[in-house]
């Protein structure tokens, strides 16, 4: 059976789709060990939250598994496409009010710094975490792609489907976003000294 001579991990992303497309699990699987890592970062970096993300991932692939009979490589890679949906499924999340989390080292108990430098530090991050979260989408999915996963314009052009200079527009309005809400310096509280 032809199944049985298929080599998954020499395959292409290509090859492995349409295999999928016909019921090959395994191809599947091969598909998600190739791009769950690169999956799960970039929805840590839109979500800014590891559980959202993590569902956010799976989602993705089940979406890719129940789509992979009609994906068109003609029209974008794999790994473009995935990061699309990836891309719009936070942009429905962050549609949702989502409750905050608590910062990390919040339940600290020895060797903890004044409860006023605590105080600050949480107000800090959550006023950086706030501001993240109110950065329109799409400047945040071009933000995440070249700061956080060091793309360049033109590769995070080319992942989002937009020119190289929209990608530069939406950076510039999302660093310009990020220092109106965090008080004009970029810093959380506008750099005033307590």
């Amino acid at each position: 059976m032809a199944d049985e001579r298929r080599r998954y991990g020499e395959a292409s992303d290509d090859d492995l789709l349409r295999w999928s497309g016909m019921g090959d699990r395994d191809a599947f699987d091969q598909i998600v060990l190739r791009h769950g890592p690169y999956a799960l970062r970039t929805a840590c970096r839109l979500t800014r939250n590891v559980d959202a993300a993590e569902d956010l991932a799976q989602d993705a692939f089940v979406r890719a598994w129940n789509h992979a009979r009609n994906f068109d490589s003609s029209r974008a890679r794999f790994a473009t496409w995935l990061y699309r949906v990836i891309v719009n499924l936070s942009i429905d999340l962050a549609r949702r009010k989502q409750p905050e989390p608590l910062p990390e080292g919040f339940d600290m108990t020895d060797d903890r710094p004044s409860a006023e430098f605590c105080l600050n530090a949480i107000q800090e991050q959550q006023a950086l975490a706030t501001a993240l979260r109110a950065v329109p989408p799409r400047q945040r999915a071009a933000m995440a792609l070249v700061y956080d996963e060091g793309l360049s314009g033109a590769e995070a052009a080319r992942r989002m489907g937009l020119s190289a200079k929209a990608v530069e527009r939406l950076l510039a309005r999302g660093r310009a976003f990020l220092r109106e809400a965090l008080g004009g310096d970029g810093r959380p509280g506008g750099g005033k000294s307590p």
